[in-house]
């Protein structure tokens, strides 16, 4: 008989993945979907009741989106300009009652190739913390989402927080979601930005990010150390963008959109992202 266990605080469930094989969930929106006329049950950590992880806080360094804080909360939140990238990407996440339900935190550990907040925050340089009975650790998203439903969480382990670091506020930061409607879709294509300008109004540092055309989220590390230096125009970035810039990505064929629609929607789509950051 499976079991369910709902603890109020981190470290009673850190005790409990210690001691036993369990399945983690917090707004369970993929979850129990998932489930559905399956009968193999699992044993359940649920951690909605650990009031520590809800919060969106900050200190000097970084700003700290807890494991439980769901996208209505970072659409809520009072955050800089730099997280508007993450924010539209909130607001296109299934309906209300998902949006108010499902956590940002739960996004990353589906590990969908298609996943809304990985793009965006791939882009603010984000960070996961994975917390167990024996110690914390750290790493960059980059590397804990490691293919597709794939990540780098080890037994015993939960992630307990993203971490972004607070010397991105200065940049200002968008999302562009392709599917076949605005809302309640899988994306076909996502692309996402930071930007940040020095006093010259020249290109200090900028984080591109395309998500839905690879197993994993990409940066484009090519395309941004072109645009290092450069006047963000709206005319000059959109001549810079080139297919090479996209030649790492590895799109499926699939009912949504060929390989060849998605490489081209995403040079048009960054093109497009770079106009709006130009504006």
């Amino acid at each position: 008989m499976a079991s369910y266990l709902r603890p109020t605080e981190l470290s009673h469930a850190l005790s409990a993945l210690a001691d036993g094989n369990l399945t983690v969930i917090a707004g369970a929106t993929d979850y129990y979907p998932a489930q559905v006329g399956r009968h193999d049950p699992h044993d359940i950590l649920d951690i909605s009741a650990i009031e520590a992880l809800s919060k969106i806080t900050h200190d000097d360094d970084h700003w700290r989106i807890g494991a439980m804080a769901t996208w209505r909360d970072v659409i809520e939140a009072d955050l800089p300009a730099c997280f508007d990238g993450l924010k539209a990407a909130a607001v296109q996440v299934g309906g209300a009652q998902i949006q108010n339900t499902a956590t940002v935190a739960g996004n990353l550990c589906n590990a969908s190739p298609a996943a809304d907040a990985v793009p965006p925050l791939l882009s603010l340089d984000a960070r996961v913390v994975l917390e167990a009975k024996s110690g914390v650790r750290e790493r960059p998203l980059g590397e804990f989402i490691q293919g597709n439903r794939r990540t780098a969480l080890e037994t015993g382990q939960l992630l307990t927080a993203i971490k972004v670091p607070r010397a991105l506020e200065g940049g200002r930061s968008g999302f562009i979601k392709l599917g076949a409607r605005s809302y309640l879709v899988i994306s076909i294509v996502m692309v996402a930005g930071l930007v940040v300008l020095d006093e010259s109004g020249l290109v200090r540092q900028i984080n591109l990010s395309i998500g839905a055309c690879s197993e994993v989220a990409q940066r484009l590390p090519a395309l941004e150390a072109d645009l290092l230096g450069k006047p963000l125009d709206q005319q000059l970035s959109a001549g810079i963008v080139a297919p090479r810039h996209f030649a790492q990505l590895r799109p499926l064929d699939d009912h949504r959109g060929t390989a060849a629609y998605r490489l081209d929607a995403c040079e048009t789509l960054t093109k497009r992202l770079l106009a709006e950051l130009a504006a």
